[in-house]
């Protein structure tokens, strides 16, 4: 059967819309049953339209993160997912949602971890002189950008490198390394769907 994922998005969604793109192509054997958005006027709510998906819109108030932690649980178990995926969720996730899906919860992150954790990777790589960047799919743990790597791509920095370029081209690995990510994922545990 079809793995049925949950995607958690906060803005633009050019990774859902990877995913999607991979689903819909063939090349990757999910469906997503459910975009959860923490902002109202999120881009990616266009494209679950688009496709079909239900979208939910969940306020955040970032002194009561449980709250849209309990609801975003609520339904991804009542859509009966399999997978959950950050793809551009801007939040710092609990102890709570993650122990709900220990495991089963994946985000991209434009670095090679475990190198430049958090925000501003890209800029963070730069002011380092590195001559390698580029973006890693990991499981979530309660340690921010710390969860087992599931699979890395890497770009070189070039010497006019700015914050945007190299955050352009990482992005394009991204958009070919999450959906590649997901099938290694499901196919490595055998899920049960």
């Amino acid at each position: 059967m079809t793995v049925k994922l949950a995607v958690l998005a906060s803005g633009r969604g050019s990774n859902f819309k990877s995913i999607q793109e991979a689903i819909n192509n063939g090349a990757l054997d999910a469906r997503v049953d459910l975009l959860i958005t923490d902002k109202e006027q999120a881009a990616a709510r266009e494209i679950a339209r688009a496709n079909g998906i239900e979208e939910v819109y969940i306020p955040y108030d970032k002194n009561d993160r449980v709250s849209f932690e309990k609801e975003a649980e609520r339904l991804i178990k009542e859509k009966g997912c399999d997978l959950v995926i950050l793809a551009g969720f801007m939040r710092l996730i609990t102890p709570h949602l993650i122990d709900a899906f220990a495991g089963r919860m994946l985000n991209i992150h434009p670095s090679l971890l475990p190198s430049f954790k958090g925000l501003h990777a890209q800029r963070q790589a730069l002011e380092y002189g590195v001559k390698f960047a580029g973006c890693t799919v990991h499981f979530v743990t309660q340690e921010m950008d710390a969860g087992p790597i599931i699979q890395q791509r890497c770009v070189p920095v070039l010497p006019d490198d700015d914050e945007e370029s190299l955050c352009a081209r990482i992005l394009i690995e991204e958009h070919a390394l999450y959906p590649e990510a997901i099938r290694m994922v499901t196919e490595e545990l055998s899920l049960d769907v």
